[in-house]
C-alpha cells in the first residue's frame, strides 16, 4: 500500500512492532495557553482535509468513492453504511474490503478513519453487549480496509439517540457503563492494532474536555486517542467564551488529537450541525490552535449536504491557505 502524506506526528510510522501507534509532540502544561504555545519550526498549516463519505448518497460504495474523489479532496471517513447501510453491520466480507482498499488507492484517496459509533452509555446492558459484537466484526475487517483509526460515540443513557443529551449522563453509573464498554473496545483495538477516537460532545457522557482528559488518563492506553470538534463543545451561555473555549479544550487535549472535524455552530447548548463557515465558529481561531498544539492531521468535513460541499471546502481551503 501506498504511503500516506498526512500525519507527519498525528499517528508517528517508527511505532513499537505490534506496538500503538506513537504520538509525540511537545505541549505545553494549562499554565501555558495561548498566545504563548510554542511557535512552529515550518511554514503555514499541513492539515489534509478530507470529509465523510456518507455525505455523498449514492447506490453503490464505488459511486461514493468516485463522489469523493471528484471533489478533490482526498482524507476520506469511511462508514460501512455506504456498502451494507448500516454502521455496524452483522457480517462483513474480507473480499469487499479489500476491494474498497483497492478502489481508494486507484482514486488516489486516503482512508483515514473508519465510524465505529454506537451508544456506549445505553442504559440496556443487551443493547451494549450486541453493538460490541458488531464493533468486533467491524475491528476484524479493520486490517483488510487498511484501517487504522476508528471513532467512537462515548454516549448517553437517552436509550433513542445517542447524540442527545440525558440527565443521567452525569451519574456514576452512566460512566461506569461507557468505562466498562470502552474497555471491551480497547481489548479489540489492542487485538487489531486500531486506534480508537472520541470526542467532547455536549450532549454525551464526555461532555466537556476536562471530562476526556479524566478519561484518557483512567484508561492510559495509546489505543485511545481525541477527535477535537470545535463545534461540539459549548454548553449554554459559553459561546461568548469562544477563544477561551477552545484554548480549554486544545490545552488538555492537545498533545492526544488525531483527527480533527469541520462543521459548524448556530447556537451553544447543542453540538453544532451546520456547514463549516455558515455558522458562528472562529475558524481562524480553532485552525490555529490546532496548529499550535502540532496537529498536521486529517481536517475531516461533515454534518453538510453534498451541495454544500464546495462552498465549504472552498471556504477551509482559503482559511488553511491563509496561515
Amino acid at each position: 500500500m501506498r504511503s500516506k502524506s498526512w500525519s507527519a506526528s498525528a499517528i508517528r510510522s517508527s511505532r513499537p512492532r505490534n506496538g500503538p501507534p506513537c504520538i509525540a509532540r511537545g505541549w505545553p502544561n494549562s499554565e501555558n495557553r495561548s498566545p504563548s504555545w510554542p511557535s512552529r519550526s515550518r511554514q503555514g498549516i499541513s492539515m489534509q482535509l478530507g470529509i465523510f463519505a456518507k455525505v455523498f448518497v449514492r447506490p453503490t460504495w464505488e459511486e461514493t468513492l468516485t463522489a469523493v474523489a471528484a471533489t478533490g479532496l482526498r482524507a476520506v471517513h469511511f462508514n460501512m453504511k455506504c456498502v451494507y447501510g448500516d454502521s455496524l453491520p452483522d457480517a462483513i466480507d474480507p473480499a469487499v474490503c479489500y476491494a474498497i482498499r483497492a478502489r481508494a488507492e486507484d482514486l488516489n484517496l486516503d482512508l483515514v478513519s473508519i465510524s465505529g459509533t454506537f451508544n456506549m452509555a445505553h442504559p440496556d446492558a443487551a443493547y451494549r453487549e450486541e453493538r460490541l459484537r458488531r464493533f468486533k466484526t467491524l475491528a476484524e475487517a479493520c486490517p483488510h480496509l487498511g484501517v487504522r483509526i476508528v471513532s467512537l460515540c462515548t454516549g448517553t443513557r437517552d436509550p433513542h439517540d445517542m447524540w442527545r443529551a440525558h440527565p443521567d449522563n452525569h451519574t456514576p453509573e452512566a460512566w461506569r457503563d461507557m468505562r466498562s464498554t470502552l474497555d471491551a473496545a480497547l481489548e479489540l483495538a489492542e487485538e487489531h492494532d486500531l486506534t480508537l477516537v472520541i470526542e467532547t460532545e455536549v450532549a454525551n457522557v464526555i461532555d466537556t474536555p476536562q471530562k476526556a482528559r479524566r478519561l484518557l488518563d483512567e484508561v492510559g492506553s495509546a489505543r485511545l486517542k481525541i477527535i477535537m470538534d470545535a463545534a461540539n463543545l459549548f454548553h449554554a451561555g459559553q459561546l461568548a467564551r469562544m477563544h477561551e473555549v477552545i484554548d480549554e479544550a486544545v490545552d488538555l487535549l492537545g498533545p492526544d488529537i488525531v483527527l480533527a472535524h469541520a462543521k459548524d455552530l448556530e447556537r451553544d447548548g447543542e453540538a453544532g450541525q451546520s456547514a463549516a463557515g455558515t455558522g458562528l465558529l472562529d475558524y481562524d481561531y480553532y485552525l490555529r490552535a490546532l496548529d499550535r498544539a502540532g496537529f498536521d492531521g486529517p481536517l475531516l468535513l461533515h454534518s453538510l449536504t453534498e451541495s454544500q460541499v464546495p462552498a465549504s471546502v472552498a471556504f477551509l481551503r482559503e482559511k488553511l491557505a491563509a496561515m
